[in-house]
């Protein structure tokens, strides 16, 4: 099964996801409407709420409110992605400028805000306290990841533990969140097995954290046309990404010199020389390595979720995670 045979089967559900989302947009200020098309329009890959509908439909719910929850997770990751672009002072972003380029810095951040609390009266709807505290615990977790990742900038020694601690808050958990609702919306309303919460709440953290890995890894490989912003973008912003990370172990005492400087100084005037230690120290392999383990736990996670299409195309959803080249 491919991802386009993914797509294809979920295809109805995503139609009314999709029509859910343009009709939750729709505000009365133009700026609004506006702005939050431009950036929902923008291609995203839209992984997180595919994984909510596949999740849903995998554990046999049987009602509609799956359509709603997978509308609300779109829109808090824009919102994360419209304050990120801000905080990283992005211009470019799926291959466009991003929204501050065109509209400014405060109107990308009062955007943001709309859509998260437009997300949170779209949860009320849902009439699921386990669902709600689960959501808000997943944006709070968010926004201190944000935090730590802020305080991470331009520090060349923090550990891989820290890392790993940085993108579980900033990105896997939301994929998490996504997952789990699902089980609770089938455990509660449709009579299913309390146990496929946890198998898919660990499905998503998995292959939430290799999606991460695999971005890392991107930032250092891929063309600013595949990838949709420019090559070494982390470096740039003095991020210190798994990479980084272990180019600075394995590295000899002046390569890690090298680039701990660049990391301090965010600097990417020798980007060249930075990539061959990348590459000499097989740090891009390493944190592969690391993504394919994330991929491996989450398909081992879904185990106990009876065979369905929706559970195959949930195994290839966690292989396309690290296989994507964009």
């Amino acid at each position: 099964m491919s991802i386009k045979n993914v797509q294809a089967l979920i295809a109805e559900d995503f139609n009314k996801v999709n029509e859910s989302i343009m009709a939750a947009l729709s505000s009365d200020v133009a700026l609004i409407n506006e702005l939050g098309a431009y950036i929902i329009l923008s291609g995203g890959k839209r992984l997180r709420p595919m994984m909510t509908v596949l999740c849903a439909k995998a554990a046999h719910y049987t009602g509609d409110k799956h359509i709603s929850a997978a509308a609300l997770i779109e829109f808090i990751h824009t919102a994360t992605l419209l304050h990120d672009d801000v905080v990283d002072h992005s211009d470019m972003r799926r291959g466009k400028e991003t929204a501050n380029a065109i509209w400014g810095n405060e109107a990308s951040v009062l955007v943001g805000d709309f859509l998260y609390t437009r997300a949170f009266q779209m949860m009320v709807d849902l009439d699921s306290m386990q669902v709600m505290r689960v959501l808000a615990q997943a944006t709070n977790r968010i926004a201190e990841g944000e935090v730590l990742q802020l305080l991470n900038i331009k520090e060349p020694d923090i550990t891989e533990a820290n890392y790993f601690n940085v993108i579980y808050s900033k990105t896997a958990k939301l994929f998490e969140a996504a997952a789990e609702v699902a089980g609770i919306m089938a455990y509660e309303t449709s009579g299913q097995p309390e146990y496929q919460i946890e198998a898919f709440r660990e499905y998503g953290k998995f292959v939430g954290t290799a999606f991460q890995l695999i971005d890392d890894i991107l930032d250092y490989t891929a063309s600013a046309e595949e990838m949709g912003k420019n090559t070494g973008d982390d470096l740039a912003e003095g991020k210190p990404t798994l990479p980084l990370i272990r180019a600075i172990q394995m590295g000899t005492p002046e390569e890690a010199e090298l680039v701990r400087t660049a990391l301090l100084n965010a600097d990417v005037s020798q980007l060249d020389e930075i990539l061959k230690i990348i590459e000499r120290t097989e740090s891009l392999t390493y944190t592969y390595q690391k993504a394919c383990e994330q991929v491996e736990m989450a398909i081992k996670a879904i185990e106990p979720i009876a065979d369905s299409p929706y559970k195959e195309a949930l195994v290839e959803l966690a292989k396309y995670s690290i296989a994507r080249k964009f």
